[in-house]
């Protein structure tokens, strides 16, 4: 008969107890290297995200601006084409035969004449728009370039940190890793399940004062030497942890 490989080892519930334990020291540690982060990269996205679209709104302004040039020149063309047709109203004046060319030349001029007022006046309105344009990509340049500022800053931050603690995490990461193959599919998904739902990331604790060690409600006399006799897994009845017993944790009572 063949020989069980090494992940076909059968292992006791101690050894099962005393993994888990090890891995949720191990992922405890990764998560304080985390905590030391901080907020840090939630910063850094939240900076990259409001930049790119004050960027977006800048680009906008500017495309604004540029449209309102244009409509100027425009209306600029049209005075010059109004004004010529003035003049050349004018001079047909000077050789009118009956009072009816000489009304409708007169109402042309008129008509033309409120052109050019009517042009005038989009004109400064387009100018009044481009100049408080201006002044809002003025504001939002100082805002942009503030915004980078502290970017930058934030980047510097988080890869300095980032720097000092890779090495060790990735050390971390490897152990717990490995550890996780000699764990059997069932209590790794539990483990994580628990973990997932904690508060503060432990999915085992072991007892403390005769209480759960990480929501502190108190354990009965029984189930405490159930624990100690690591005979089979124990979780907790109120928050759901997996519980061991302080020795096997390397704690002394």
């Amino acid at each position: 008969m063949a020989k069980k490989t090494s992940a076909e080892k059968e292992y006791t519930v101690e050894e099962k107890l005393s993994a888990l334990y090890e891995l949720q020291t191990l992922v405890t540690e990764i998560d304080k290297i985390k905590t030391l982060r901080g907020e840090l990269p939630l910063e850094v996205q939240d900076l990259e995200d409001e930049i790119a679209g004050l960027e977006t709104r800048l680009h906008n302004y500017q495309s604004e601006i540029k449209e309102y040039e244009v409509s100027v020149v425009e209306q600029k063309n049209k005075i010059v084409d109004s004004t010529a047709l003035i003049e050349k109203y004018r001079l047909q004046l000077e050789n009118v035969r009956n009072n009816r060319e000489f009304d409708n030349l007169t109402k042309e001029i008129e008509f033309q004449g409120l052109e050019i007022e009517f042009s005038e006046k989009k004109i400064r309105e387009f100018t009044e728009l481009i100049a408080t344009k201006k002044a809002e990509i003025s504001g939002l340049n100082d805002t942009l370039e503030g915004r980078k500022a502290d970017l930058s800053q934030k980047r510097n931050e988080l890869e300095e940190i980032v720097s000092e603690t890779k090495q060790e995490e990735e050390k971390l990461r490897e152990k717990a890793k490995k550890l996780e193959s000699n764990i059997e599919p069932r209590l790794l998904t539990a483990f994580k399940r628990i973990r997932k739902g904690a508060r503060n990331g432990l999915a085992v604790v072991y007892i403390q004062r005769d209480a759960c060690g990480g929501c502190f409600n108190k354990i009965p006399p029984q189930k405490q030497m159930d624990i100690k006799l690591r005979k089979k897994i124990i979780v907790c009845e109120y928050c759901g942890r997996i519980m061991i017993d302080p020795e096997l944790a390397g704690v002394d009572e």
